[in-house]
């Protein structure tokens, strides 16, 4: 019996930890096969190289992201082969499961929650005596009706051989984000989510979990996430860990979900300490900082003491920060949503996640839903379309700071800009993000692409629209940022250069004749004349840019004292641009002589 394990990722760079589990788990007996998709890829296509494995057997894996577009793909499959036994397992699948059983009647068996086990039975019986009523965990078909068995009790984490040793997945390794756990269940109760249905916590053996690591960086992975719900619960195990990573990393990224609010003082000084700059992300789910929310989804959170984890790791400046807020929660209107968004964004994370409200299957929030007025989309991802406080409009308004948010900050385009506008021209940043959207909207640029410098000029054209005073200093901070986007020197600009090709000259050779002006650190570059044509931008700022930078503010003398840019781009394009600036009355250049 040839068994296909397949599911639809997200993006490319995705893998899909759960099927892997699965092969590690049945791979002994069965001949089992793991093949990739993702959402954006045509189903004729997925199709087509499904049919060519010729499986007897093919199990998805199912999730709000893909489920619809499995849903083709299996309607298609059974057409091609009426006799080919599908599968269905995920977190989409394991809640309302007759309601899957008859809505996608291609489907012959659903596996529900933990399926290592299960889908081990499952596949026993299909080549045995087919007692499927036996097989617990599982839903399957009987003379036209469903039949859904009674849960399986939950396994012993380490009777499940490692997912992460197949030969065929090292190639890639270096290429693809690597899922990895070492818990599952969360101790915690909020409504929206489904891993508050499953209670407690269990852990892999802590030997087991380092032999792994070790075995995934020395194989070449490049980027390995935790996907522990709460990976810093336990300290004494994170610790451990933490400390294991310090000591044999070799470059290797890796990123986890914490509670900061939990996080003890002690493991806090000791990353501030030890942990390698850019070795460790933190992704925190913070979702809302109105204490009447949080008591409503059952959510505990301490604001003060997480802004103190969230503000004690910044200040290290070893660990970028991710931060999720949801959109939508219970008696979160548009105001009191301004506010958590205005709270989370001033702790200054290097991105700022602003995810929408859905109602998940098998959630106390689904639950709930007719409480609080909600109306959701009948099919994943169950995003809501507004409630009783919170209406479609002000939702409309509110995915206008995400997409700008996203553009804007997240991908870190415009740092030094937006920073300085929030502070210095707008009463927050959300108000800055929110208007911004709103003019984005109204010009139609949601409908086209752009590229780079259309986020440059399109922010300009705001700025100028509603009156922004000191366009000259903004103008400046764009064009740095612009600058900083950049590996090579680039080709084109979106501004008019203040200096003529001529003056450009005279600047590339003073600073080739004397870059100690400058700074020693420009000087110990040892650039020459030829190679700062090549690669070094110079442009004036009408102020003081090296005291902005310094101390985050002008003063008046400050503004009105222009400076000579200088942006180096090293000709490897792996060291990233540097900067420098140079005040103009200490550029003097020597004078001519005449014969």
């Amino acid at each position: 019996m040839k068994v296909v394990l397949s599911t639809l990722n997200a993006k490319y760079i995705h893998t899909s930890l759960a099927l892997r589990y699965l092969k590690a788990f049945c791979g002994g007996d069965f001949a089992i096969d793991i093949t990739e998709y993702t959402i954006k890829d045509p189903a004729m296509n997925i199709v087509s190289d499904l049919f060519q494995k010729q499986p007897d057997v093919i199990g998805f894996s199912c999730y709000i992201w893909n489920i619809e577009e499995t849903i083709t793909v299996i309607n298609m499959l059974k057409k091609i082969n009426p006799r080919l036994t599908i599968v269905l397992g995920g977190p989409e699948v394991s809640y309302d499961t007759e309601y899957w059983m008859e809505r996608i009647p291609e489907v012959d068996y659903i596996v529900m929650g933990e399926g290592e086990e299960t889908f081990h039975h499952l596949l026993k019986e299909l080549s045995g005596d087919r007692a499927f009523y036996s097989v617990f965990g599982t839903a399957y078909r009987k003379e036209g009706r469903v039949i859904i068995n009674p849960p399986r009790p939950k396994l012993q984490l380490d009777d499940i051989p490692s997912p992460h040793r197949f030969a065929e997945d090292i190639p890639s390794l270096a290429n693809r984000v690597v899922y990895f756990e070492t818990s599952r269940g969360c101790p915690f109760s909020c409504q929206f989510c489904l891993s508050s249905i499953e209670v407690g916590v269990r852990y892999f053996d802590m030997e087991r979990t380092k032999s792994d690591l070790l075995y995934l960086i020395d194989s070449g992975a490049k980027l390995i996430k935790f996907v522990d719900r709460t990976f810093n619960i336990k300290r004494d195990y994170a610790m451990e860990i933490f400390e294991f990573l310090i000591e044999n990393h070799r470059g290797c990224v890796f990123q986890f979900e914490i509670t900061a609010d939990i996080m003890r003082p002690e493991v806090l000084d000791y990353l501030a300490e030890h942990a390698p700059t850019g070795v460790f992300r933190f992704e925190i789910g913070v979702q809302s900082t109105n204490d009447l929310t949080n008591s409503l989804v059952k959510r505990r959170q301490n604001f003060t003491k997480l802004t103190r984890t969230v503000t004690k790791v910044k200040e290290s400046g070893k660990i970028d920060q991710h931060l999720d807020l949801i959109a939508g929660l219970p008696e979160e209107n548009y105001d009191s949503f301004r506010k958590t968004f205005n709270d989370v964004f001033e702790l200054g994370p290097e991105e700022l996640q602003l995810g929408f409200l859905k109602m998940l299957r098998g959630t106390g929030m689904r639950a709930d839903a007719e409480k609080y007025g909600y109306k959701y989309m009948d099919h994943a991802p169950y995003e809501i379309l507004g409630n009783d406080i919170l209406p479609f409009s002000d939702l409309v308004r509110i995915k206008r700071v995400e997409d700008v948010l996203e553009k804007y900050w997240n991908a870190h385009r415009l740092d030094h800009t937006v920073t300085y506008l929030i502070r210095e021209e707008f009463p927050s940043a959300f108000d800055f993000f929110q208007q911004f959207g709103d003019y984005w909207e109204a010009r139609g640029w949601q409908k086209i692409g752009h590229q780079l410098e259309d986020l440059f000029t399109r922010l300009r054209a705001f700025l100028l629209h509603r009156g922004t005073r000191q366009p000259d200093i903004i103008d400046g901070l764009m064009k740095l940022d612009y600058f900083l986007n950049h590996k090579y020197k680039p080709r084109k600009i979106w501004w008019d250069f203040t200096l003529d090709k001529a003056k450009q000259s005279d600047y590339f050779r003073l600073l080739a004749d004397s870059p100690d002006i400058v700074s020693p650190s420009f000087a110990a570059l040892r650039i020459g004349e030829k190679d700062l044509h090549k690669h070094v931008m110079l442009e004036v700022l009408p102020f003081r840019l090296d005291r902005y930078l310094a101390e985050g503010r002008l003063n008046g003398d400050d503004s009105a004292e222009p400076q000579l840019l200088i942006v180096y781009f090293p000709p490897d394009a792996v060291t990233r641009a540097q900067h420098f600036t140079l005040d103009l009355a200490a550029a003097v250049f020597p004078t001519p002589t005449t014969t």
